[in-house]
């Protein structure tokens, strides 16, 4: 096959962040979009022999004059943009109004095809607005002179997808379940490598342009079989009991509270578990024949990756809510700027420094007062955030753009590391780290926490907390020297 310019978007997100490097072994030239385009630098330095066939453009769907220059000399696009982690509220009208501009802007830029990853579900029929607004994304693509493919998948299964980790934190949590009625729909889930697959192969077979293909795994279950199936290649036991009271809100926030999952991403998935999610047609089969995962082996080999921490992208990489942007405490007016600063001179290396800082949250925590952070992060899950169990990608790697608890990466460097606050407050919040070198007392860490109040209640809020900040802050400073002093790094 003739190697083409394609154009990736959604490359942070799970599936994206997977398809690159594929497409790259597939000798293929990839332009990778991002709104923050650190958060790609040097992700994929592991693909050698690659040089020159990858390029990483800053452009976000829901701005339109960026759209161009993406898509500028472009033969394929991928379209992997979903915009429900942006929360509940709008996401419906930003799908579609990403999907207008990018189908009109790939006609006028001469795009040859759009390739898109939607949702099962019957078309026409009473749904819910997530699988809705799957389906209507399809149908605006289309509206374009662009020929479009349009792959369709239900649940998909791997180390760290947002649906694998439901199923897993709520089948190795609880010995005996209360489920509701929604445990019992079927649906057909398919394995990330299958997805994959037929994103690749989708690529390489030309008759699929212009058609809604459905993909699946050779296995429809309902959730109950699931996680009855996760539970016994676990070696667990576990009673399900189905009851009919409880609502699809309280579903959401169940979730929220025993999994990593936010209520504003629980809410779609679980809402779409009100229809049967299984495919209508053969046609992707037919045209990319491909051995399909059963559904046992894929649990089996997301639990062994997610075990030996071999999980390249997680749910928590695509970036959601507000455009990031660097973080510069000078461009906000002090009056409008609250701030709590630790110095703590030190003897340890820079390296030790920068170590200690890399393991910071997950299962290491914060180095000090970790029940605090617990109880923090209890109240942000019970307010609908994401809490600390969303944890991290890896124990010790961090990029830009990584989540980490309740907080997430916006800037690292071996002696910087600024970290922006998703959990509920009232205005912005920043956590920054620096490791000086100071000719007289050794080494500095330079740890501050910064606070931009969206109204008198974060002011409130803040004030109130001063007590605990002293403790806590200073405390976790410390703690991070003292790790570093007594574990050396050469």
């Amino acid at each position: 096959m003739q190697k083409l310019s394609v154009l990736v978007t959604g490359a942070t997100g799970y599936v994206g962040g997977r398809l690159v490097p594929l497409l790259l072994q597939h000798g293929n030239r990839v332009r990778c979009m991002a709104r923050d385009p650190r958060k790609l630098a040097g992700r994929w330095n592991e693909e050698v022999g690659y040089e020159g066939q990858l390029e990483i453009v800053a452009g976000d769907v829901l701005r339109p004059e960026t759209l161009p220059a993406a898509l500028k000399g472009i033969d394929v696009a991928y379209f992997l943009i979903h915009a429900m982690g942006d929360g509940e509220i709008g996401f419906v009208e930003r799908e579609r109004q990403s999907a207008q501009d990018f189908a009109r802007i790939a006609a006028e830029q001469g795009v040859h095809r759009i390739i898109y990853l939607g949702g099962l579900g019957r078309r026409h029929v009473e749904t819910s607005a997530h699988l809705h607004s799957r389906h209507q994304t399809g149908d605006l693509l289309r509206t374009g002179s662009v020929p479009v493919t349009e792959l369709r998948a239900a649940m998909i299964v791997g180390a760290g997808s947002a649906s694998f980790e439901m199923l897993r934190h709520l089948t190795e949590k609880l010995p005996i379940m209360i489920c509701p009625r929604w445990v019992e729909t079927r649906t057909q889930p398919i394995s990330i490598d299958d997805t994959l697959a037929y994103l690749i192969a989708a690529l390489d077979t030309p008759e699929t342009a212009g058609r809604i293909l459905d993909i699946g795994g050779p296995d429809v279950l309902t959730y109950r079989k699931m996680m009855q199936t996760y539970a016994s290649v676990k070696g667990l036991h576990r009673v399900i009991i189905t009851v009919p009271v409880l609502t699809l809100r309280i579903s959401a926030y169940w979730v929220n509270i025993m999994t990593p999952i936010p209520a504003s991403i629980a809410y779609p998935l679980i809402e779409g578990l009100k229809t049967e999610t299984i495919c209508e047609n053969d046609e992707a089969q037919r045209l990319m024949p491909i051995t399909l995962t059963p559904f046992r082996e894929a649990v089996a080999r997301g639990i062994r990756e997610t075990e030996q921490l071999e999980v390249p992208t997680r749910w928590t990489g695509a970036q959601r809510g507000e455009h990031p942007q660097s973080f510069d405490s000078s461009a906000i007016p002090d009056h409008a700027l609250l701030r709590d600063q630790q110095i703590v001179n030190t003897s340890a290396s820079a390296e030790s420094l920068h170590m200690a800082l890399a393991r910071i949250g997950g299962s290491v925590g914060w180095y000090y007062a970790d029940w605090l952070w617990v109880i923090r992060g209890e109240i942000d899950r019970v307010l609908g955030g994401v809490g600390l169990r969303r944890g991290r990608r890896h124990p010790v790697q961090v990029s830009v753009g990584d989540a980490i608890d309740f907080w997430r990466v916006e800037d690292y460097s071996p002696n910087y590391m600024c970290l922006r606050a998703e959990m509920k407050v009232k205005g912005r919040a920043w956590l920054e780290f620096q490791i000086l070198d100071d000719s007289d007392s050794g080494r500095q860490l330079i740890q501050a926490a910064y606070y931009e109040p969206g109204n008198i209640w974060g002011k409130l809020y803040w004030y109130a907390l001063v007590p605990f900040h002293y403790f806590i802050f200073r405390g976790m400073s410390r703690g991070i020297v003292r790790w570093a002093e007594q574990n050396v790094t050469v």
